[in-house]
């Protein structure tokens, strides 16, 4: 392990390349330096709104669904990046829709909720340019989207299927080392946490978690009564989740 970090340290400071690297992580001891994770790909459309501070927005979807389920997750997650990472993080929840002006000024889009999620033609085009210029979607099914997920991604890529993602993807292991995939948060229909996805090209753009659940395990502890362990699980799923939409 250590020769490997010397390695990958070596090669980042090499490559002068316009794509972002991650390094391979134990669980405990972090690889990736706030400065490699902060850069922005100039070739990438999407841009951040603070250029010294990650932003994150929660996504506003059309549909029905509860797309405002779980108002302490995203703060405790931004908190849990900026005390595990030192990286500069805006600490405020960003809301958006599909049609806002500002859309593309966040490379990281977060859906949960139950119910469901629908896009139209017009929708559907844009969030796909969003992906295709760099920006990344994370839809966590807090519990009875999965049909309207399915749906709203075949609208989004109809000759695309989405694929379960491997163990051995980098998103599993770009910050923490998940070994066995996405953690089981909460038990839902008993069935195990699966993870799905949608690429284009070799980079994944939109990841979808089912029967996982970790959006409530971000959530306060009084919300689920979740065990610290398993909180601490969810929080750690997400950061490599972020990890990866910004590093790849």
């Amino acid at each position: 392990m250590y020769m490997r970090r010397v390695i990958l340290t070596i090669l980042i400071l090499i490559l002068t390349v316009p794509v972002l690297r991650a390094q391979t992580r134990t669980e405990d001891v972090p690889l990736i330096s706030t400065d490699e994770v902060m850069r922005w790909t100039p070739a990438r459309e999407v841009r951040k709104v603070n250029p010294y501070a990650l932003s994150i927005a929660r996504l506003q979807y059309p549909g029905g669904g509860d797309w405002y389920w779980g108002n302490s997750a995203l703060p405790n997650l931004l908190d849990f990046i900026k005390s595990e990472t030192g990286w500069p993080i805006d600490m405020d929840e960003k809301r958006v829709k599909i049609t806002d002006e500002d859309l593309f000024s966040y490379p990281f889009l977060f859906v949960t909720g139950h119910g469901t999620i629908k896009f139209n033609e017009s929708e559907a085009e844009r969030l796909r340019e969003y992906l295709k210029a760099g920006g990344f979607l994370f839809i966590n099914d807090s519990y009875g989207m999965d049909k309207s997920v399915r749906e709203a991604v075949r609208t989004l890529f109809p000759e695309i299927p989405m694929q379960e993602v491997p163990y051995d993807h980098p998103i599993y292991h770009c910050f923490y080392d998940f070994p066995n995939g996405p953690p089981k948060i909460h038990e839902h229909d008993k069935k195990p946490a699966t993870g799905w996805g949608i690429n284009i090209g070799d980079r994944l753009v939109l990841f979808y978690l089912h029967e996982s659940d970790i959006g409530d395990g971000w959530e306060d502890p009084h919300v689920h009564n979740d065990p610290q362990e398993k909180r601490l699980r969810a929080l750690k799923m997400g950061l490599n989740i972020v990890t990866y939409a910004l590093a790849w």
